[in-house]
């Protein structure tokens, strides 16, 4: 029994108890509801300040008008969904690529050997009937029987003609008509007809982590920042692999170069660097965690995403990385308004042979599309390529035979799925450079029929939607990354 000097002291001892954490619980409601709610990766949290990689992936980008945050919610919530839906379909799932063309810059390094680099190409059999009927220019049942009569047509009264000429002029005619149809092009022109050209199935064969890594790859990614981005070797790129160290650099000669760059090469350099960084995450964020008992298991690895893209382990590298991947999203999400009214057209159909899931996938497109005119911050192309006539001609030249060299250059990525997406996501780019500096012929489309002023190949569509469907997957995957920071925090 406790007599009442005991029972009084242990009532204030509880007392005592129940007063501190009351207070301590009140201090930390209090201390909640008097800060400011912020995203995790943008607000000044004490967490923020070790540097993690997202805490400065904030805020209005360069050379265009638009904030992350916007792309962020408008991304996450309104594209991401719908696209990766889109891709799932017949039409954009199947990618016809020729992967054992010859590196034209330098000798070969070789294919890599390790197993997820490995490409499994579909066979035949199992692509629809209508995509591997031949001509990607037809996009229908119906306007495919109109083609081929123009096209027979053609063939004959050419045919007649050539019986007159000689064979060098029929060859500088061929080349003539070649360089027609390269001239607006930003990537080389597809060899589909290739015996080497072969489908494959992009859900079959997902982009991840394959293992390939070293001076193979280093000399690839070198070779486009070193050669094609309009820098002059005396200027030094940091984080240069193959370049000699140059200590404490940390690289303000190089911005403090590329900004005085005119515009056009400056987003030539931003467009390169944001690919790099958005296939970067997509080999984070599908890792190859565990091999065991024969079943692979792949998802997000927060340590090689720090090394790729933490500031204190890139010299501040990192956020200029990622920067640059929403800038990207910006060209390319623009290209997709700017051709909403190709698509528009009654007789394009996305033809597979499938009626009722073609009908369907083009209603899914056309809702992306409009998704993507309800942007209201869209990067204004208008300003490239606006000054003297002469030099601007000369400029975008200039532009677009570099992008086309790049293009080329994914011929040497020895692994053949990092060359598989490389050469897809090259060319999406290419393809969205190219409806950006259309826009006279695309305002000029004939609503009922085809044109010769602008088209696009079903290679160049496939290409292009699943490009920007690669970067709206990236910028999903940092979100993932912020919470996975945050947790870890």
């Amino acid at each position: 029994m406790l007599n009442s000097t005991q029972t009084c002291g242990l009532l204030v001892l509880l007392l005592s108890l129940f007063c501190a954490h009351f207070s301590w619980g009140w201090f930390q409601n209090n201390a909640k509801s008097q800060s400011p709610q912020k995203e995790p990766v943008y607000g000044n949290t004490p967490e923020s300040q070790d540097q993690s990689c997202l805490c400065h992936l904030t805020g209005v980008l360069d050379d265009c008008f638009c904030d992350i945050e916007s792309i962020d919610v408008f991304n996450n919530f309104k594209i991401y969904p719908h696209i990766r839906k889109l891709m799932e379909r017949d039409f954009f799932r199947y990618y016809k690529v020729n992967l054992k063309r010859p590196c034209p810059f330098w000798p070969d390094d070789g294919q890599c050997f390790i197993k997820d680099c490995h490409v499994e190409p579909c066979p035949e059999s199992k692509v629809p009937v209508g995509i591997k009927s031949g001509n990607y220019n037809k996009y229908s049942q119906t306007s495919s029987s109109s083609s081929d009569v123009r096209e027979c047509e053609q063939a004959h009264e050419l045919g007649a003609v050539n019986n007159t000429l000689s064979n060098q002029t029929k060859e500088a005619f061929a080349d003539w008509a070649h360089h027609d149809d390269a001239q607006d092009h930003f990537c080389g022109l597809d060899d589909e007809m290739s015996p080497d050209a072969e489908y494959v199935d992009l859900l079959l064969n997902p982009e991840r982590y394959t293992g390939y890594k070293g001076p193979s790859a280093w000399r690839v990614w070198n070779s486009i920042y070193e050669e094609n981005c309009f820098k002059p070797r005396s200027v030094y790129r940091p984080l240069n692999p193959l370049a000699p160290s140059r200590g404490d650099d940390d690289g303000e000669g190089f911005y403090t170069w590329l900004e005085g760059l005119c515009l056009e090469k400056r987003v030539f350099y931003r467009l390169i660097s944001g690919l790099h960084s958005s296939i970067n995450i997509h080999l984070c964020a599908e890792y190859l965690l565990d091999e065991g008992w024969g079943k692979s298991v792949w998802g997000p690895n927060l340590h090689e995403f720090r090394r790729r893209f933490d500031p204190a382990e890139t010299k501040g590298e990192g956020t200029r990385r990622l920067k640059n991947l929403y800038f990207l999203y910006l060209i390319e999400l623009r290209a997709l308004t700017k051709v909403t009214p190709y698509f528009e057209r009654s007789f394009i159909n996305l033809y597979t042979g499938n009626t009722q899931e073609d009908s369907s996938t083009k209603d899914l497109l056309l809702q992306v599309l409009n998704e993507t005119k309800s942007f209201p911050m869209h990067f204004d192309e208008s300003s490239m390529f606006a000054g003297h006539k002469t030099e601007s001609k000369t400029l975008k030249e200039e532009f677009r035979l570099h992008f086309k060299n790049i293009s080329r250059i994914m011929d040497c990525v020895g692994c053949s799925k990092c060359r598989l997406w490389g050469t897809l996501q090259t060319q999406g780019l290419g393809t969205a450079l190219r409806i950006l500096f259309s826009e006279k012929e695309i305002k000029s489309l004939p609503e009922n029929s085809p044109s010769k002023g602008f088209q696009l190949t079903r290679q160049e569509i496939v290409a292009l939607l699943n490009g920007f469907a690669r970067l709206s997957t990236s910028i999903k995957e940092l979100h993932n990354f912020r919470t996975l920071l945050k947790d870890q925090r």
